[in-house]
């Protein structure tokens, strides 16, 4: 799958329009094409995790001792335009590097800052370091400096109202008498993709920075160290789950995926101001127009224990 689809790429229940009793037809292929269309679902989907990231960077930043900046393909792409984001991974793809998996976010120390900015200088700034390799000297002196990686994963609910919100785990038939909930449970969860699994932990493994995955939600916001998400299925108490996601090509795919029950993360942050849901819309070169939200601005603040977690890696990286 090209690497702009892979990114877009979204759980067919989330998608809100199905056209639904048409025959095939070639003509519809050019004027109904998503991937050409960028239908509304998509564009949202990439305001939302654009949105996303910005967050848990400010908050990051926020906090006066430790700062964010983006690293893998989806936060150094260009954010204020949907075409030049599929144009940056068209350039990646171009370079053989659209299968190309790192962290989306590294943290460093507040203090390592001035070093960090001339470093990324000298590389030619954030947008270039996915077309960099790893074992080039200056990211090698980057990733040197980093204290943690994210990986962010975002969803569009309030976690808050979910209805299993705040329900207790208990012992489970289906997960040999271990921790757990009903399957039907509606709760927030933290996500791990299969396809990121094992090139997150060789990734960890070879640049000997921890991963953790931070999926935000409207209101809060969980964390989960990769270390301790790969114990969990080890274990048997987080099973696999086969979920269908739908590409802007329009294609279908089965995925395997890791719904970690929030009980298992430590808070991560929660939303101090909401974000504003501005209507917009892109003009397709047919003149076809999509209407869409785009999210603007809002405030997460980190919670005292992921400060905690940036305090513990702070020291064991030293």
């Amino acid at each position: 799958m090209h690497a702009f689809e892979r990114e877009l790429t979204v759980a067919a229940e989330e998608i809100q329009l199905w056209l639904r009793g048409c025959r095939p037809e070639g003509w519809l292929d050019f004027l109904l094409n998503p991937r050409r269309l960028r239908g509304s679902d998509f564009l949202m989907r990439w305001s939302q995790g654009v949105w996303s990231e910005h967050r848990v960077i400010q908050a990051v930043n926020t906090t006066g001792q430790y700062f964010a900046m983006p690293y893998g393909p989806s936060g150094t792409a260009p954010h204020d335009d949907v075409r030049a984001f599929e144009l940056y991974f068209e350039r990646l793809e171009k370079a053989g590097l659209g299968q190309l998996k790192r962290p989306d976010i590294l943290i460093f120390r507040a203090n390592d800052r001035p070093a960090v900015t001339e470093i990324v200088r000298s590389l030619n700034g954030e947008g270039e370091l996915p077309f960099t390799p790893e074992d080039d000297a200056g990211m090698v002196q980057l990733l040197s400096k980093a204290i943690l990686a994210v990986e962010c994963e975002n969803s569009l609910w309030r976690a808050k109202q979910m209805p299993h919100f705040g329900v207790e785990l208990t012992p489970q038939k289906r997960l040999g008498g271990q921790l757990g909930l009903k399957t039907t449970a509606v709760v927030p969860t933290v996500i791990l993709k299969e396809e990121d699994r094992n090139p997150l932990r060789a990734w960890q493994t070879q640049r000997r920075v921890p991963v953790h995955i931070w999926h935000v939600f409207y209101d809060l916001a969980f964390g989960l160290a990769l270390d301790r998400a790969e114990a969990l299925i080890q274990s048997g108490q987080i099973q696999p789950t086969e979920q269908t996601f739908q590409a802007p090509g329009g294609a279908t795919t089965r995925k395997t995926i890791y719904k970690f029950y929030y009980h298992y993360a430590y808070p991560l942050g929660e939303t101090k101001t909401e974000p504003a849901l501005v209507a917009a819309h892109i003009t397709d070169r047919n003149g076809h127009i999509l209407p869409y939200v785009r999210f603007e601005g809002g405030e997460l603040v980190l919670r005292l224990e992921a400060i905690h977690v940036l305090e513990e890696n702070a020291q064991t990286r030293k």
